[in-house]
């Protein structure tokens, strides 16, 4: 009787250590995917059965209930957090836990550029296949609106910078850090603002730095352009700068500038219109803000483009006619 009950309990010993054995080689033996990368996506308060679930539902050749005793057996199952996730092939179900475990989200990055408009952001968004298009069928006042910001123009409120996102996420997501990176970069710069600067509120900053931004060729030259611009402002002489003309003709625009545009009447249009135009033009970038609040100590006036990126600046009319003959008529 005695080496019975020895017996079984030896058969029952090895069992629990074959089967302990073949635990530790499942978890860390790679699992199986339908395709080369499987995105899997878990909502806020899922719980881990369902988690479980969802992993063989995404496209992971493995057993829901094994996987979810594996989730409640390492103590971690409460820990899974809520996110889009890429599994690639090798995975096994200790790094798919651990993945899920730290958040370990399949991050995408768009890049919206300095100088762009709102145009061209939304098309930058629109062409990630990873976003949401929430904000695809929507005007731009009704975007603005969903921003919480209703009323207010959408030029030049979006900060130019890299974006990563989770996929699956939304462009409204995208565009509201933006919007508040803008805000908060335009506060930094209204702060330091120089007691020379003409701008008189933020957002004639942001206007003021959405043309500087258009309009510099090199870096170096933005604190020389600002000053060219806040001393136009402050004799009260016209602004008479291309890219606030190009930018109220919208589609209209061809790639020429012709004199007669010059001459169009639009509410952006600085050589028909006194003072800073009615919104920005573009996004402009960090340097950009602060030139506009910090222009260089200089009495210039005009400025010319060179032909090479760099601008010749000029305090008098007689100089810059002198400066056009030279870089732009070669004379």
């Amino acid at each position: 009787m005695r080496r019975l009950v020895f017996t079984v309990f030896l058969l029952a010993a090895l069992l629990v250590l074959a089967a302990g054995g073949w635990g530790v080689w499942w978890i860390q033996h790679p699992l199986r995917l339908a395709t080369p990368t499987v995105d899997l996506s878990i909502e806020p308060g899922t719980l881990p059965r369902a988690v479980a679930q969802a992993v063989a539902d995404a496209g992971v050749d493995v057993d829901p209930q094994l996987l979810y005793a594996w989730f409640r057996l390492s103590g971690q199952g409460r820990a899974i957090k809520a996110g889009s996730y890429e599994l690639e092939a090798g995975l096994t179900p200790q790094r798919l836990l651990s993945k899920l475990a730290r958040g370990e989200e399949s991050l995408r990055a768009v890049t919206l550029v300095e100088g762009w408009n709102f145009r061209q952001l939304r098309a930058a968004l629109q062409k990630e296949e990873s976003l949401k298009p929430s904000t695809k069928a929507l005007a731009d006042d009704a975007v603005m609106a969903l921003l919480g910001r209703p009323g207010v123009h959408p030029e030049g409120r979006f900060f130019p910078d890299t974006y990563t996102y989770a996929k699956g996420s939304t462009d409204v997501a995208v565009l509201r850090r933006a919007m508040r990176a803008m805000d908060k970069r335009l506060a930094a710069a209204w702060a330091q603002r120089a007691p020379q600067t003409a701008a008189k509120t933020p957002d004639e900053a942001l206007i003021l730095a959405s043309i500087i931004e258009k309009e510099t060729g090199k870096p170096g030259d933005r604190p020389m352009i600002s000053a060219v611009f806040n001393n136009r402002l402050r004799a009260g002489m016209p602004l008479q700068t291309d890219p606030t003309v190009i930018y109220g003709m919208g589609a209209a625009f061809d790639g020429n500038l012709r004199k007669k545009d010059l001459l169009a009447d639009t509410p952006w249009n600085t050589y028909t219109r006194a003072g800073l135009p009615p919104t920005p033009i573009s996004m402009p970038g960090k340097a950009s803000l602060l030139a506009a609040v910090q222009p260089a100590p200089t009495q210039a006036l005009y400025f010319v483009a060179r032909g090479d990126g760099t601008s010749q600046f000029s305090s008098s009319l007689d100089e810059h006619n002198r400066a056009v003959n030279k870089y732009q008529r070669g004379q």
